[in-house]
């Protein structure tokens, strides 16, 4: 999984951070447990061939012990402040994907990343949930932006964004870090 804990300057304050779980329609997202972590390992493998290209941590063979590492991981970037990792699960407990608010684009600004699951896919779901964390995420404490960072080939993760009125600031030059990825990063910023 990645490694979430690198960043430039702290853009929050401490202990500002967000609520723990967060209701959206007809699913939730909530910080992660350490019994998510066979639910995150199936997901993973089950939208293995979607999400490989894109994600740098998802490589063959998977294996339960980096999502545990993960998870457990999310422990401290959330006492530290420097992510606060969700997972997003329907009414009755299945993981549908995961939702990240990451320190580390800079002060005044969060990046938010996600991944879902392929099953879950063209329902909205990470549509809603992005929404929602922006504008928890605009609420916090000296965060005036939200960044959402994506391989400019990378066209359904990049239309999160466009969907809720991002704006695309530009578009860097980028190290290629996963397969899909052609090296030119798109950042695209809220108006």
């Amino acid at each position: 999984m990645t490694d979430t804990t690198t960043q430039p300057a702290k853009a929050l304050p401490p202990n500002a951070a967000p609520p723990e779980r967060i209701d959206v329609d007809e699913f939730h997202l909530r910080r992660y447990t350490l019994e998510d972590t066979d639910a995150v390992h199936e997901a993973v493998e089950a939208s293995y061939p979607e999400i490989h290209p894109w994600m740098p941590w998802c490589v063959a063979p998977l294996k339960i012990e980096d999502q545990r590492e993960f998870v457990e991981g999310t422990f401290k970037n959330w006492a530290t402040g420097a992510a606060f990792n969700f997972g997003i699960f329907d009414a009755v407990g299945n993981l549908l994907g995961s939702v990240s608010l990451m320190d580390r684009v800079g002060p005044g600004g969060l990046e938010i990343g996600y991944w879902l699951r392929t099953d879950a896919s063209g329902r909205g779901v990470m549509t809603r949930a992005v929404d929602e964390l922006t504008e928890i995420g605009l609420g916090l404490p000296g965060i005036s932006r939200i960044e959402i960072h994506c391989d400019e080939a990378n066209l359904r993760s990049a239309a999160v964004p466009k969907r809720l009125g991002y704006r695309l600031d530009r578009i860097d030059d980028d190290t290629i870090e996963a397969p899909g990825e052609t090296g030119r990063g798109m950042v695209w910023i809220t108006p």
